[in-house]
């Protein structure tokens, strides 16, 4: 089954889709099995923001991780160097090294194949939670990530540790998988309970509806630790030390006439985020204060392929920080009476599965006042090209 130039799978792809699954390719031949497949992502954006992204903030929610929202002007963005290989009949390993202004392993790891529906990956990856999550950022259907992802999450959750996932032998698709992690990412941070802060489980099910429709849907929980985690300014940044608790319910269909996404094609996606946080929080240069919140958020986005190559797509976003303490006026935590939100635009065409043109407007109310945001993007892809999850 092939990926469309979209990047859209067939809807009705989902049952027989072993590569729902990361998709080592363990029938290669001999011949070839020790042969590293190398791709190359090259990822870059025009953008123009009404409000400086520096000065970038989420009313009442600290921000972690890669939470910016871009860059003014002219960006070379993140591009990866994927290289993966079978490395005998029983072990598969990856690694992606994202090349930017710095460089960093985003992915490393080395995993099993199959056998009776069990699947063992150790290393660094992105967590299997939610839907968005475990997708490199050149699969998503818009240039940046949910907020609910951005603000709870840090855009993407991974971290170093070890993963073990089951396919139920079902002819409804159904996955389950546990994580365990170091805790050394955010929301957890410090690498706190000795280098075993975090742990997740998660579960994954879909199915087809007749012949034009098909879905997936799940449920997923990440149980964080964090040991003086830092957010907001990196020269002097907030801290916090306690647990963070995420649950996430994510939901995904897709539709094309016949099961044949060439020409046209509907994906309906969305998620819903509850995190629960307990614990201390310094602010920079101030005192250590008692936190507790249940932030949360949610988007809601639906792409539309209406022509071969071209897709059109509306995202909604939502979040409330779960607490309007007056206590943490002025600080990362200050919600000032806000609830974050953010609509978004974007039309794009791919000549092929390896290029894609994008433009994107959002109009972006994490805080009271609005920025509107302009992208131009572009996403090129080098050499092997996986296919896509579901």
């Amino acid at each position: 089954m092939s990926v469309s130039r979209t990047g859209i799978l067939p809807c009705c792809a989902l049952l027989s889709l072993s590569a729902i699954l990361p998709a080592p390719l363990w029938a290669a031949d001999a011949a070839n099995a020790f042969n590293p497949a190398i791709g190359l992502i090259l990822n870059g954006t025009l953008g123009h923001f009404s409000r400086e992204p520096d000065d970038y903030a989420i009313a009442g929610l600290p921000l972690g991780g890669e939470s910016d929202p871009g860059s003014q002007g002219f960006a070379l963005g993140e591009s990866e160097l994927n290289i993966s290989a079978n490395i005998d009949p029983d072990w598969f390993g990856a690694i992606t090294v994202a090349l930017g202004d710095e460089t960093e392993v985003e992915n490393a790891y080395v995993q099993t194949s199959p056998a009776d529906g069990l699947t063992f990956r150790g290393g660094r990856f992105f967590s299997g939670i939610g839907y968005l999550n475990e997708q490199h950022a050149h699969t998503w259907d818009f240039a940046d990530t949910a907020l609910a992802y951005r603000a709870l999450l840090g855009t993407q959750y991974k971290d170093d540790g070890v993963q073990l996932r089951w396919l139920a032998p079902t002819e409804l698709y159904t996955e389950v998988g546990a994580e365990w992690f170091n805790g050394s990412a955010y929301p957890a941070g410090g690498s706190a309970s000795k280098g075993q802060g975090a742990w997740s489980v998660f579960v994954h099910s879909g199915g087809d509806i007749g012949i034009s429709s098909s879905w997936r849907a799940g449920l997923s929980y990440l149980n964080a630790n964090a040991d003086a985690r830092e957010s907001g300014d990196e020269e002097n940044p907030d801290l916090f030390s306690g647990s963070s608790k995420v649950a996430i319910a994510d939901f995904v269909w897709k539709w094309s006439p016949g099961g044949n996404a060439y020409n046209r094609s509907v994906k309906v996606q969305g998620e819903y985020l509850l995190s629960k946080n307990d614990g201390d929080f310094t602010p920079a240069g101030g005192s250590e204060l008692p936190y507790s919140a249940t932030p949360k958020g949610w988007y809601l986005q639906t792409v539309y392929q209406f022509a071969h190559g071209w897709r059109a797509g509306v995202r909604h976003d939502q979040l409330d920080a779960g607490q309007n303490d007056a206590t943490f006026a002025g600080s990362g935590l200050d919600a000032q009476n806000h609830t974050p939100q953010r609509n978004s635009l974007m039309l794009d065409y791919s000549n092929s599965e390896f290029s894609r043109l994008r433009l994107q407007y959002n109009r972006d109310e994490s805080q009271p006042q609005i920025d509107h945001q302009w992208l131009l993007q572009y996403t090129m892809s080098l050499g092997a090209h996986g296919a896509h999850r579901f």
